[in-house]
């Protein structure tokens, strides 16, 4: 101390001050434009989750989803394709996002390699015999929340939507990647991967449905023609850009992928939402 004992502001008391002040002004000002954080949209009433496809993307919704469920912002619907499928339906099915985390995990490639002659690499057996160990509601209609999963039927070449009937053949069945599963058979009816023709998820979220928050997985395939996400009225876009790449061989970029989208996903929840979307770095 100099200067008779008084105490002199140091550069970290002034940084701090100032960033106390920015945060001030911050707030003041989203109060003064109607802007509201995502938490805050989220908590203002009931919402819909939709979820889209994106190869083994299912590392990253359920670190988003693991993020919501951390905050107690939960949907009262889901839907999904592919990777958004199988994150959405098992939540829906009774299986916690902080289970389905360890089941990822510990997954291995052998935990699914089943290779056998047919229209694709793996038979998709021991992919179903996982699905349908760790589900806790069999049948949609023993799901906590209404979910519904996009399929492509082979033969109409169309998106289906299931929502009734078992939950596991479902989730394999939107999952079925072509050439690398063979086709899931329901019904009577062949499905593969959902994200076919349904990228966003978004075919079986009833088009009526007032909050809807959908999580995009930004497309790295270079025949995508846009990679912009989904919009409708009511619904929120939520993008993590710049997310590892994770797949069969890179399982570990997997479970980076969840690490990174459960903390980005917790401080996006401070964020402003602006025009239906929010978009964060990884």
């Amino acid at each position: 101390m100099e200067n008779g004992g008084e105490c002199q502001p140091t550069d970290r008391s002034r940084r701090s001050e100032v960033e106390f002040g920015r945060s001030i002004l911050d707030k003041e000002a989203m109060a003064d434009t109607g802007t509201r954080t995502l938490a805050e949209w989220l908590a203002e009433g009931p919402f819909a989750l939709a979820m889209s496809s994106g190869f083994f993307s299912f590392y990253a919704h359920t670190g988003f989803l693991a993020a919501l469920e951390d905050a107690a912002l939960l949907p009262v619907r889901v839907s999904g394709s592919s990777a958004g499928a199988l994150v959405g339906a098992a939540w829906a099915a009774g299986v916690d996002a902080a289970v389905l985390a360890a089941e990822l995990e510990r997954l291995e490639r052998r935990d699914f390699w089943d290779p056998g002659l047919g229209p694709g690499l793996l038979r998709g057996e021991l992919f179903r015999e996982r699905i349908e160990r760790f589900l806790k509601a069999e049948t949609f209609d023993r799901c906590r929340v209404p979910a519904a999963v996009s399929v492509f039927d082979v033969l109409s070449r169309k998106t289906h939507v299931l929502e009734t009937g078992r939950v596991g053949p479902a989730i394999c069945a939107s999952c079925a990647v072509p050439f690398l599963f063979h086709p899931v058979r329901i019904g009577g009816r062949s499905y593969f991967d959902g994200g076919i023709l349904d990228r966003p998820g978004l075919a079986g979220m009833p088009a009526g449905t007032p909050r809807v928050l959908h999580h995009h997985i930004a497309s790295r395939s270079p025949w995508r023609v846009s990679n912009e996400p989904p919009s409708r009225p009511g619904m929120l876009s939520f993008v993590i850009e710049g997310l590892p790449r994770s797949g069969p061989f890179r399982l570990e970029e997997g479970r980076r992928a969840f690490r990174i989208a459960r903390e980005v996903t917790r401080r996006a929840l401070g964020e402003p939402v602006r025009d239906g979307a929010l978009a964060v770095r990884a």
